[in-house]
């Protein structure tokens, strides 16, 4: 390649003892990827020096190397403003943000001053915890350092207070910014959005100049999460008209609201639209029409669009098992499932759900041993159909078997399937062994589920005196 001709013909010249022809050979390798080539050269520098520690800590952290960007970090000689920056902004890539944050502090306590753009890697790491102090903290250092007015900076600081539920804050930055570009306005447009203030948004939306498809995708998303589908449909067409092309995302979220809402004449003129502008060339796309008529109860439409699409694309397949299921149709279902190239957790998972809906509890979990012996690993959606078909079919041990199951095989346990093991023992006739699993997670739980289930399985028990108590506690934990 060039770089190592150029290498060569340092060499040849005797140039490479010049530390700034040796940095510059070394930020090369690095930036090629080269890592070793970087650490060979690297490594035969006479003396430590700051620039190529930098450069290093820098490729190191760009190859994942992260162990070893951190252990030169750490011995590297008068760590300034750029080496700080760039260690955090290694650690930030890699999304160790934990790690990025810590540096920070351990930048502020040796008195070395951060720049803008060290902040705007510190905000992005403080956005991921959802911890508005945070950002109040570094919003005020930016002030400090004269710096709140940049752009890059206050877009930034805009985005993290949305992420960590302070929108307000977020505004009250935005109207004091001296100079706002459109990823600004798009910041705030999308803080308004995810928070359920779509009318907010669209105020903003209003004002927004030159507009441009993220904009309008982001009024159209808010609509649909707020389920209010006319609306987006309305921003939508007005979107087409001011002459900016639709894009897949948009179009994958359109449908599958249609879907949601069962807006069946809204959902046809999308899949006009995608033909003709040739998205349904796209899998994704061709998953998300199978899933809009399935939800419509359409299944002769859902499996004619599964025909005319590729059949080497699994999650297609999975749309029209889960479809078959969701309107009830099991055997259709198995048939499609029998008929796979491969399948996945889900596809098994939706199967067996499948069964266990129906009330056809054996079949469910003869599927379930199948599955297992198959090497797929269930995971808690699974479970919780197989714990709904033990306790239909009333099998204690093989419930206290598959409980045993998921604590060898380590499967994450959420409120639904807390509930559903709790429902699983009651409806086996062990209530003791209902309460003394309710009583080991209680104080985990997240939601009423859980305990739903113990005061169903109580008063099913004829233990109806206990729930006001189990209620009380209910109330005081949520």
């Amino acid at each position: 390649s060039q770089g190592r001709q150029l290498h060569s013909l340092v060499l040849k010249l005797g140039l490479h003892s010049n530390t700034f022809i040796q940095n510059s050979l070394i930020n090369m390798y690095a930036k090629r990827g080269s890592i070793k080539d970087a650490q060979l050269l690297f490594d035969a520098c006479p003396t430590l020096n700051p620039i190529s520690c930098n450069i290093m800590v820098c490729g190191y952290a760009k190859a994942g190397q992260l162990d070893n960007a951190r252990k030169l970090f750490d011995i590297m000689p008068d760590k300034g403003c750029v080496s700080y920056t760039t260690m955090i902004m290694g650690l930030v890539q890699n999304e160790c943000f934990r790690e990025a944050l810590e540096v920070f502090k351990d930048m502020r306590s040796d008195g070395v001053v951060p720049n803008d753009l060290t902040l705007v890697n510190v905000i992005y790491a403080c956005s991921h915890f959802g911890e508005i102090l945070n950002c109040r903290m570094i919003h005020a250092i930016a002030i400090k350092l004269f710096v709140e007015g940049l752009v890059l900076v206050s877009t930034n600081l805009m985005r993290a207070y949305c992420l960590c539920s302070g929108v307000g804050e977020a505004r009250r930055l935005f109207d004091r910014m001296p100079e706002v570009n459109l990823v600004s306005w798009n910041v705030m447009l999308n803080g308004y959005a995810k928070a359920g203030l779509v009318d907010m948004a669209r105020e903003l939306f209003e004002r927004v100049p030159d507009k441009d498809v993220i904009s309008w995708g982001t009024m159209i998303d808010g609509y649909i999460l707020m389920n209010r589908l006319h609306e987006a449909l309305v921003m939508y067409r007005a979107m087409l008209r001011s002459g900016l092309a639709l894009n897949e995302i948009l179009v994958v979220n359109l449908v599958s609201a249609c879907g949601r809402l069962n807006a069946i004449g809204d959902g046809w003129q999308l899949h006009g639209m995608v033909v003709k502008k040739g998205f349904d060339c796209y899998n994704f796309i061709q998953t998300t029409i199978i899933h809009f008529y399935a939800a419509c109860g359409m299944m002769d439409l859902a499996c004619l669009q599964f025909e005319v699409g590729a059949k080497d694309h699994l999650e297609s397949w999975n749309a029209l098992v889960s479809g078959f299921i969701k309107n009830r149709m099991v055997d259709q279902a198995r048939k499609i499932f029998d008929d796979m190239p491969e399948r996945d957790v889900f596809s098994w998972s939706t199967m067996i759900s499948g069964y266990a809906q129906t009330d056809q509890s054996r079949i469910a979990l003869e599927l379930f041993h199948k599955m297992v012996a198959s090497g797929i690993k269930p995971n808690e959606v699974t479970m919780v159909s197989v714990f709904s078909a033990i306790a239909t079919l009333g099998t204690l041990k093989e419930g206290r078997w598959a409980h045993e199951y998921i604590c060898n095989e380590s499967i994450p346990l959420n409120d639904n399937l807390r509930a559903a093991l709790i429902d699983m023992y009651a409806k086996c006739g062990s209530i003791n062994s209902a309460l003394q699993f309710f009583n080991q997670i209680r104080d985990k739980t997240f939601s009423v589920s859980p305990w739903n289930a113990i005061i169903c399985g109580l008063a099913s028990h004829g233990h109806a005196s206990m729930s006001p108590d189990v209620f009380s506690n209910m109330q005081r934990y949520n």
